[in-house]
C-alpha cells in the first residue's frame, strides 16, 4: 500500500510535481560531477510519434511511425487523449547531431517518466528505470539521464529514440522535467565503454570473484543505475556484478578500470584477481563491513595490474558491492577502461574547471 500512496499523492500534484522535477534536474546539475556540468544542445520537447503497445519492430531506427499519434512531451498521456489508459506504450523522435559534438560525452535527458521505461537509440538499449511485469516496480520519481555512447550515433545523419514505457495506474508517459541531448565541457571518455546490461545476484560468495564462475542465471541490471529503480526496492546489504568482454584497443600499461559511483563499498576483480576496494569488505566474514559514510560519493578509478587484461581474449569484472541504506549499487558513470595518460589528462584538466 505504500507505493500506491506515494504515486496516488504524485498525481494529485502533478502540476505541481512536473514544475519541481524541472527545478531537481537543474539544481543536480549546478555544481559540476564527474560526468562534468550539463548544457542542452538539442531541446527535445515538444511533439513526439507516440502508439500504445510495444514492439520488437518498433524499437528499429528505419521503422515507419508515420501513422502513429503525435502527443506532446513531457505530459502525460491520459491529457492527450488516452484518458484511462494503462500498460504499455512506445515513444519515438528522431534528432540529428553534426559531427562538431563526435568527442563529446553526451547524455539523454528524459526528465520523470510515469511508471517504468527502457530506452534505445538507433535501436541499442541505453538505459532503463524500474521493472516492467511480471517483476513491476514503478520509478516513477527517478530522473532519467541516460550516456550516449558515441559509437551508437550517426553524426550528421538521422538518430533516432525510442521509449517504452510502463504505466501501471493513474497518470502514466514521459511526465516532466528537462528533454533533450546535453553535453559537458569536461568528463571522462573512456577508450573501452563497459555501460550496459551486467549480470547481477544478491548476497554474498567471494566464489563468484572467480573469472570460470558460471553466472549464466544470474538476473541482469543495467549499468550504471541504482538497484532500488531496477527491481530491487529497500534492497540493503550484499550483491555482486559481473560482465565478460572482449577489445582490441592498445591501452598501453596499467589502463585504469573506471566504476563512476558506487554505494556504499566495493571491491573489484579482473579475471579472478582483486585490483581494488572501496571501504571495508572482509572476506569470509561478511558481516563485518566498515562504512564511514563517504564512500558512496567516492569516484572508483582502480588501476589495473599490467598484462592481467587480455586482448582479443574473454576478460571477466566482478564487483562486490555492500550497501548499508538507501540507494545501493553502481549507480553513476562512467562505465569502462581509459588509458592512463587519458586518466591523468582528465584529472589535470578537471583541476581548471573548478
Amino acid at each position: 500500500m505504500k507505493l500506491i500512496n506515494h504515486k496516488q499523492q504524485h498525481n494529485r500534484f502533478g502540476a505541481i510535481f512536473a514544475l519541481l522535477a524541472m527545478v531537481s534536474f537543474t539544481i543536480s546539475h549546478a555544481a559540476p560531477s564527474y560526468q562534468g556540468e550539463l548544457t542542452n544542445i538539442i531541446n527535445l520537447k515538444g511533439r513526439w510519434k507516440f502508439s500504445i503497445g510495444e514492439r520488437i519492430e518498433w524499437l528499429r531506427p528505419g521503422y515507419n511511425d508515420d501513422d502513429w499519434e503525435s502527443v506532446f512531451v513531457p505530459d502525460t498521456w491520459e491529457e492527450q487523449g488516452f484518458h484511462g489508459y494503462n500498460g504499455f506504450a512506445t515513444y519515438r523522435k528522431s534528432f540529428y547531431l553534426d559531427d562538431s559534438y563526435a568527442d563529446m560525452l553526451l547524455y539523454l535527458g528524459l526528465g520523470y517518466i510515469d511508471d517504468v521505461d527502457e530506452v534505445y537509440v538507433n535501436g541499442k538499449k541505453i538505459g532503463s528505470s524500474g521493472s516492467f511485469p511480471p517483476r513491476y516496480q514503478t520509478a516513477f520519481n527517478a530522473r532519467r539521464q541516460y550516456f550516449i555512447p558515441n559509437d551508437l550515433l550517426n553524426f550528421n545523419g538521422k538518430n533516432v529514440i525510442a521509449v517504452v514505457v510502463y504505466d501501471a495506474q493513474q497518470h502514466g508517459g514521459i511526465v516532466g522535467g528537462d528533454i533533450g541531448i546535453f553535453t559537458t565541457k569536461y568528463g571522462i571518455k573512456v577508450d573501452v565503454p563497459l555501460q550496459g546490461t551486467w549480470k547481477f545476484r544478491l548476497r554474498d560468495n567471494i566464489d563468484w570473484a572467480r573469472k570460470d564462475y558460471d553466472d549464466t542465471n544470474w538476473d541482469e541490471l543495467f549499468v550504471p543505475g541504482k538497484w532500488e529503480d531496477q527491481q530491487y526496492r529497500d534492497y540493503n546489504g550484499y550483491a555482486w556484478y559481473r560482465t565478460t568482454f572482449k577489445f582490441r584497443n592498445d591501452l598501453g600499461d596499467r589502463p585504469v578500470l573506471l566504476l563512476g559511483k558506487i554505494d556504499d563499498a566495493d571491491q573489484v576483480y579482473v579475471n579472478g584477481k582483486l585490483i581494488g576496494v572501496t571501504g571495508r569488505l572482509i572476506e569470509g566474514e561478511s558481516k563485518r563491513v566498515h562504512i564511514d559514510g563517504n564512500e558512496f560519493n567516492a569516484f572508483r578509478g582502480y588501476y589495473v595490474p599490467e598484462g592481467l587484461i587480455k586482448q582479443n581474449e574473454e576478460n571477466v569484472i566482478a564487483v562486490r558491492v555492500y550497501d548499508a541504506t538507501g540507494v545501493g549499487g553502481i549507480y553513476e558513470g562512467p562505465i569502462g577502461l581509459i588509458t592512463q595518460k587519458n586518466y591523468i589528462e582528465f584529472w589535470r584538466n578537471k583541476k581548471l574547471y573548478k
